[in-house]
């Protein structure tokens, strides 16, 4: 291996090393079933820690480039035609595959159940009413209160929109601000949805090239767009996590053009870092940030519930124009989700992951 990380850039080492395998694996120099050398090699050969491959392997497994096998290793299950583009230069981003992992989610299905006929007790034939339109006040409170804790966001109820998934959020978004600001930026590459559904509204969408911390600067100063929309954590399928700098750079272009960011944070709450990531929702009063979240990760890929928040300046015209939709989450399943944020199980069931996950990294520590 000829792999070089350099330690005097802002790119954490995981992810300049997740890049060189990415690179090597598109080219073919590690081609479909190729079985890729031990974490071990891998740490002496490039000189960073086990913990450090273990990051970027698990990424590549995220990804779909790889796939590990218990007791033999990590072999590669890239195929060509599954993806788009090629890698370019070490700045840039190999071409999305087009859909999200559908990982069967790991809540516990005893707390699901259990919760289920807490709900049905409760509530009784409450079930069979017609969710309000923006979602049940339930939800949006426990929402309210569970941002307020995890994340430091301060809002009120009538800021959230309840909606079965993010794929219909998009949609509302592209019917509020497409009429007026019919040019939007997404990353380039992105999850494919978000430019298929905002194609379909009629909005043009900008690609802007991403690079290891972020979407390139020079191609966010030359579009025209007037909305950006960004996954700053985690994003897919590059595996991007911008840093403070990035989000800063973010805001003042927002404050610069009159622009509305779009905050896309899907898998935020499974990160392995002890410090909740800022969001841009909440670090510029002057800059219009909507956030976007789902459950179907945290939860399970079936419970197609996603919320957004609007900041308090699009909620009137959010109201006028897009008020008539129904929600299209059923009101049972938003009394459950509102009972697992009221009782805590949900953020015990976080915190378990995060728990879980920062010890299978220790474990690769060497001692």
């Amino acid at each position: 291996m000829k792999y070089t990380i350099n330690s005097e850039k802002n790119s954490p080492a995981y992810l300049q090393l997740y890049h060189l395998f990415v690179r090597d694996i598109v080219e073919g120099v590690y081609p479909y079933g190729t079985k890729l050398p031990s974490k071990r090699v891998i740490a002496d050969e490039t000189g960073v820690s086990v913990i450090t491959v273990e990051h970027a392997l698990t990424l590549l497994s995220e990804e779909g480039y790889i796939q590990c096998r218990q007791r033999s290793g990590n072999y590669v299950i890239y195929r060509g035609e599954d993806f788009l583009g090629d890698p370019g230069d070490k700045e840039e981003i190999v071409k999305e595959s087009g859909n999200l992992p559908q990982d069967i989610g790991e809540f516990p299905f005893s707390v699901l159940s259990k919760t289920m006929r807490k709900v049905l007790l409760d509530h009784g034939e409450e079930i069979l009413v017609k969710s309000p339109n923006h979602g049940c006040q339930e939800l949006r409170v426990e929402i309210c209160r569970y941002l307020a804790r995890s994340r430091g966001i301060t809002i009120h109820p009538a800021q959230v929109i309840v909606g079965s998934g993010s794929e219909y959020l998009y949609g509302l978004i592209a019917q509020l601000l497409g009429r007026d600001r019919k040019h939007f930026a997404i990353e380039d590459p992105s999850y494919k949805k978000i430019r298929s559904v905002y194609e379909s509204m009629g909005v043009s969408c900008d690609l802007l090239p991403m690079t290891s911390e972020g979407i390139a600067t020079d191609a966010l100063e030359k579009t025209r767009a007037r909305v950006l929309h960004v996954t700053p954590f985690n994003s897919f399928p590059t595996g991007v996590t911008v840093g403070i700098s990035k989000k800063h750079e973010y805001l003042r272009w927002a404050r610069k053009q009159d622009a509305i960011l779009i905050e896309d944070n899907y898998d935020s709450e499974l990160t392995i870092s002890t410090k909740a990531e800022e969001p841009l929702f909440s670090m510029d009063p002057d800059v219009s940030v909507i956030y976007l979240n789902t459950f179907s990760r945290t939860l399970a890929p079936s419970m197609r519930i996603g919320y957004m928040i609007l900041p308090s300046d699009l909620v009137e015209p959010f109201t006028e124009k897009l008020g008539f939709y129904s929600c299209t989450v059923p009101i049972y399943e938003q009394y459950v989700l509102a009972e697992l944020l009221r009782s805590g199980d949900f953020e015990r069931h976080i915190n378990r992951i995060r728990r879980r996950r920062r010890k299978e990294m220790q474990k690769q520590i060497p001692e």
